[in-house]
């Protein structure tokens, strides 16, 4: 395992995303959003994706100069036509404009089509909590998704992410898939030749599976509690938005890296001092914090709420480096070389 620091792997994606004609926001938001996904200790979606964002651009799967729209529908509600850009820079526009309308109107839903994956929603909604706003954000994916009681998938791994703000701390950040794990981490899993943990994935007739390299779809969340989840979002990203839906939506890493995904996202940004003051809403919630940690603890184990494993990662990755395997250095070191780039 190679460690490389933030700041150097922000400076070596973002030179990199430049040089393959990513405008300035997008090779900005891009190579921010993944390089903080990989310092929080989400290795799924953070720097292991830059290989792959690479290839999707160069081969016309993104568009590296969106013209990013917004289509203004309500006081309140924004569409952005994402024009097949980049998912991680439409998000980061969507949730700016979010910022913009609540501050004036209490809230703001944004719905975002034409979109591509736009990795770790955390990387993109916590900036509204850091701005003392609460947010809601949601993205569907590719079938892969077991469906409760079937053989099947259909939804995909349908991530759900809510922030909220505290005062001079770290933000309230839950970022999760309804699936037990991502395809991204199963895909670490199969490159490292792991075993996968018991009861997260299944083969092709839904049978459960330890094995990364037969393993077909990812089993829900709560069973059934997380399927219902999953269709939840499929819904607001897909159907509400005019967008692909469960086995239409073109296999992330399998299909054509020139076919467009068409994929939705969705996000709804709230005043925190909407209904009590914002000293209020801060002083409640560092207590509801305290009140929590100061439980009883079970042997050996430690109390967490949403973000606090990040936050830990993310000190601890600052001051070693953020971890980067051989396969994926590799990778990297292609690109750079392909592109006359020193990492």
């Amino acid at each position: 395992m190679i460690r490389i620091s933030y700041n150097r792997l922000l400076s070596f994606t973002y030179k990199i995303f430049k040089k393959i004609k990513l405008n300035e926001f997008s090779a900005k938001t891009v190579s921010q959003g993944i390089c903080e996904a990989s310092l929080r200790g989400v290795d799924s979606h953070g720097i292991k994706l830059f290989p792959h964002y690479v290839k999707s651009s160069v081969l016309g799967r993104k568009n590296p100069d969106p013209k990013f729209k917004f289509y203004k529908k309500f006081e309140s509600a924004y569409l952005l036509d994402a024009n097949h850009g980049f998912g991680l820079a439409a998000g980061a526009m969507a949730i700016d404009k979010g910022i913009q309308v609540a501050k004036k109107k209490g809230i703001c839903m944004i719905g975002v089509k034409n979109s591509s994956h736009p990795g770790a929603l955390a990387s993109i909604a916590i900036k509204a909590a850091k701005k003392g706003f609460i947010a809601f954000a949601f993205t569907h994916a590719d079938s892969l998704q077991l469906t409760y009681g079937g053989t099947e998938s259909f939804f995909g791994t349908n991530p759900i992410c809510f922030v909220a703000p505290r005062f001079k701390k770290e933000p309230f950040c839950l970022d999760m898939a309804t699936t037990k794990i991502s395809w991204n981490k199963l895909l670490n899993f199969q490159r490292q030749k792991k075993k996968l943990p018991d009861n997260v994935a299944a083969s092709q007739k839904g049978k459960i599976t330890n094995n990364p390299n037969i393993a077909k779809s990812l089993l829900s969340i709560g069973d059934y509690k997380g399927y219902g989840l999953a269709s939840m979002i499929e819904i607001l990203c897909s159907i509400f938005l005019g967008m692909n839906f469960g086995k239409n939506i073109p296999p992330m890493f399998q299909s054509s890296m020139s076919k467009k995904r068409k994929l939705g996202q969705f996000y709804i940004v709230l005043r925190s001092d909407a209904f009590v003051k914002k000293n209020y809403f801060f002083k409640n919630l560092d207590k509801m914090y305290s009140e929590i940690k100061k439980q009883k603890k079970r042997k050996n184990k430690n109390i967490y709420l949403p973000n606090d494993k990040e936050v830990i990662a993310s000190k601890e990755r600052s001051k070693k480096g953020i971890p980067v395997d051989k396969i994926l250095y590799e990778q990297i070191i292609k690109i750079s070389n392909k592109y006359k780039i020193n990492l």
